[in-house]
């Protein structure tokens, strides 16, 4: 009952690489993801975890999927353009906005936000590459850990118990990890910009447009988003974790969710849109992959629970790490909730704070290895492979899967978490 599992994430994960033409089409990956889970989960039923599948697909699935779309379609209705001089200073402070951002509209929804200015900005330079590598580093990734709307894998340990503010207690992980980021970031560009031709230079100068920000109404609708996290749950209605509430308590905050994206299309000029490129192919293929791992992990989260002490995983590095190469090559989000479900089977001796039902100390390391090393792979976080299509689309000469790693992540990245982890854990 693993293996459904295993060929759901191995096929996200090498789909993209070995069958690009045929795996970029949705209804293939809804082909796919059918033949997958549909047989999961009738043996399951058959079996008597019937219940299990529908906790996974109910209260996990569907608040996930409705959360993400509300970043999608609200930070999908504003459009930031113009043009600037592209100084190391300029791109530094692009960065640190993008990679603050990312905690409060999501990394998807600060990458798709930022990336089109930031190649805009940098249109007249030469040396263009750095700067995407260290954008999918800090916006589509290490800047999102501060609240459960940052990254998918904090919104279901959130849904696992963990409060909405708890998370800003990474914060000195995320200040950590960020400004050494930034600091490389800034030296490499200063170096880069003294090496651009003259005359680049000077068109950089020359050809600059002011900063226009329209479909700020959705900068309101945002709050909205985030409020109704931070308010609408357990913690502050009770009502709403009862098991015989009313669908429509249980499901409140998703509701008002749904209510906030309606307004959002309403309220947002289709110009604005279209300026953006905003499709609705990204999130269906989110909504599609996600209805199969929900489903398929299942029997590998009741495996992982029941067999937890056999594994060997009980200091926190370890859960680090294990959970960090695994969030670089599948996806971070079932990657997170996998070792949740190890550490919640592990026993807990007295006096063990513990948060979401493990101890603290593991949940942070779960957190930050998930969010952290979804930035070693173009498949780690959802976010990368859009930002290397769309810096291709405009003419950035991005490095393969591999080169990638060999020149970015592996030497740049990883030591930073390495020190990350011996410092603080």
């Amino acid at each position: 009952m693993l293996i459904p599992f295993v060929v759901m994430l191995l096929t996200i994960a090498v789909a993209p690489l070995v069958a690009e033409h045929w795996w970029e089409k949705n209804r293939n990956k809804l082909i796919f993801t059918l033949l997958v889970s549909i047989p999961t989960a009738i043996i399951l039923i058959c079996a008597g975890l019937g219940e299990n599948v529908q906790h996974q697909l109910l209260f996990d699935y569907i608040p996930f999927i409705i959360l993400l779309l509300a970043l999608f379609v609200v930070t999908g209705g504003i459009n930031i353009r113009g043009d600037i001089a592209a100084t190391p200073t300029v791109n530094t402070l692009l960065l640190f906005g993008g990679w603050v951002l990312a905690s409060f509209m999501g990394t998807t929804g600060a990458a798709m936000l930022m990336i089109r200015p930031m190649l805009q900005i940098n249109q007249q330079r030469k040396y263009r590459v750095h700067t995407v590598l260290f954008f999918i580093a800090l916006v589509a990734n290490c800047g999102g850990l501060l609240t459960p709307l940052g990254d998918p894998p904090l919104f279901l340990l959130y849904l696992r118990g963990a409060s909405f503010e708890w998370f800003l207690q990474l914060l000195p992980q995320w200040m950590f990890v960020g400004f050494i980021l930034l600091a490389i970031y800034a030296v490499v560009d200063k170096y880069l910009y003294a090496k651009e031709p003259h005359d680049m230079r000077m068109r950089d100068e020359k050809e600059q447009e002011p900063i226009h920000v329209t479909g700020s109404i959705n900068f309101i609708w945002l709050a909205c988003v985030i409020a109704a996290v931070v308010f609408l749950n357990a913690s502050y209605i009770p009502s709403m974790a009862d098991h015989h509430a009313p669908l429509y308590v249980k499901f409140l905050r998703e509701i008002v969710l749904l209510v906030i994206i309606a307004l959002s299309l309403k309220t947002t000029s289709r110009e604005v849109r279209e300026a953006n490129h905003f499709s609705w192919e990204p999130i269906a293929e989110v909504a599609i992959l996600f209805v199969g791992i929900f489903t398929t992990m299942t029997p590998a989260l009741l495996y992982l629970n029941a067999h937890a002490p056999s594994l060997g995983l009980s200091e926190p590095w370890q859960f680090y790490y294990s959970t960090g190469i695994l969030s670089s090559f599948l996806d971070n989000a079932p990657t997170a909730v996998a070792f949740h479900t190890v550490a919640s089977g592990l026993p807990i001796g007295e006096g063990v704070a513990c948060v979401a039902g493990i101890p603290e100390v593991l949940l942070k390391v779960i957190s930050l290895g998930a969010v952290f090393f979804g930035a070693m792979t173009y498949i780690g976080n959802g976010p990368n492979f859009m930002v290397k299509a769309i810096a291709e689309q405009e003419g950035v000469e991005m490095p393969s899967f591999f080169g990638y790693m060999v020149k970015f992540s592996l030497v740049v990245l990883l030591p930073v978490y390495v020190l990350m982890q011996l410092i603080f854990f």
